[in-house]
C-alpha cells in the first residue's frame, strides 16, 4: 500500500471532517448517551462504509469518465454549494438586519 496515498488521503478526510455537521451530530449523540464507545464505534462503521461506497463509486467512474471530467464536476460542485451557502447567509444577515 503506498504510504504517500494513504497519508494525503487521511490528512484530506481528517481535515474536512473537522467542525463538519456529521462531528457536531456525534458531539450530540455522544452527550445525550452515557455510552460514548457505542457512539464511537457507530459513528466509526457509518463513515467506513460511506468511504467504501465513495471509493468503489470513485473507482468505477474514473474507468468511464475521464478523471479530468469528474474533477471538472467536483470542482463545480464545490463552486455551486459555496455560492448557494454564501448567498443564504447574506439573506439571513439582511432578514437579520431588517428585523431589528
Amino acid at each position: 500500500m503506498p504510504f504517500a496515498l494513504l497519508a494525503s488521503t487521511f490528512a484530506t478526510v481528517f481535515l474536512a471532517e473537522l467542525g463538519d455537521k456529521t462531528q457536531l451530530a456525534i458531539v450530540t449523540i455522544s452527550g445525550t448517551s452515557t455510552r460514548p464507545g457505542a457512539v464511537f464505534a457507530g459513528s466509526s462503521a457509518a463513515l467506513v462504509l460511506a468511504s467504501l461506497l465513495g471509493a468503489a463509486a470513485g473507482g468505477s467512474l474514473s474507468a468511464v469518465i475521464p478523471t479530468n471530467a469528474l474533477q471538472l464536476a467536483a470542482s463545480v460542485g464545490f463552486l455551486v454549494i459555496g455560492v448557494r451557502l454564501i448567498q443564504r447567509s447574506s439573506s439571513l444577515k439582511a432578514e437579520e438586519s431588517s428585523a431589528d
